[in-house]
């Protein structure tokens, strides 16, 4: 992950975003296996010192652009009941993240992460969609399993078999998970 902290619309975050964009155009133009630190910086318009010197190396600036992929672009859509919003968002995530492009982020984010931040905010991005559905759910007056029930027995088993057993791994899965984790919280 980044070695600095990015301020909000400065210098910093404008180079951040060159390079994130000059590494997604060159991963879709010569390939991931292709893609150099100097290459990267010539299309971002910057000095590779500038990218060695923020992310360090080029796993390291693949694990941040990575990281930045799998943040999710909107909220959870209302499907009106808690089974069906957790359902087609957990139907959702096992489709994105399952996907090569998905698993190569996954593996992205997780090589270049040394000290265990890129996981981190991965988790955080996924928990963060939870507690809105639950919100929502509670604010319907229905009750829910807490943010961390429905991620040990719903994100952890997907991403588990994402990673290590892929065989079966469909949206049927998706939804008896989200079974599981209701019927046994007695929701």
């Amino acid at each position: 992950m980044s070695r600095q902290m990015v301020r909000p619309g400065g210098r910093s975050a404008r180079v951040q975003a060159a390079v994130h964009t000059a590494v997604r155009e060159l991963t879709s133009e010569v390939g991931r296996d292709a893609l150099t630190v100097p290459m990267v910086a010539q299309r971002a318009g910057v000095t590779p010192s500038t990218i060695y010197r923020r992310w360090g190396d080029l796993q390291e600036l693949l694990s941040d652009v990575a990281v930045e992929r799998l943040r999710p672009d909107t909220a959870p859509k209302d499907h009106g009941a808690l089974r069906a919003d957790l359902t087609a968002w957990a139907e959702q995530f096992l489709d994105e993240m399952s996907s090569p492009t998905g698993r190569t982020y996954i593996r992205d984010a997780l090589l270049g992460d040394q000290d265990g931040g890129n996981a981190g905010q991965c988790s955080a991005y996924a928990a963060e969609q939870i507690d809105v559905v639950l919100t929502r759910a509670r604010a319907r007056g229905e009750e829910t399993p807490d943010v961390e029930t429905v991620v040990d027995r719903v994100v952890a088993p997907l991403m588990y078999r994402i990673l290590f057993r892929p065989d079966g791994l469909d949206a049927d899965y998706a939804r008896r998970l989200v079974t599981r984790a209701l019927v046994s919280t007695g929701r």
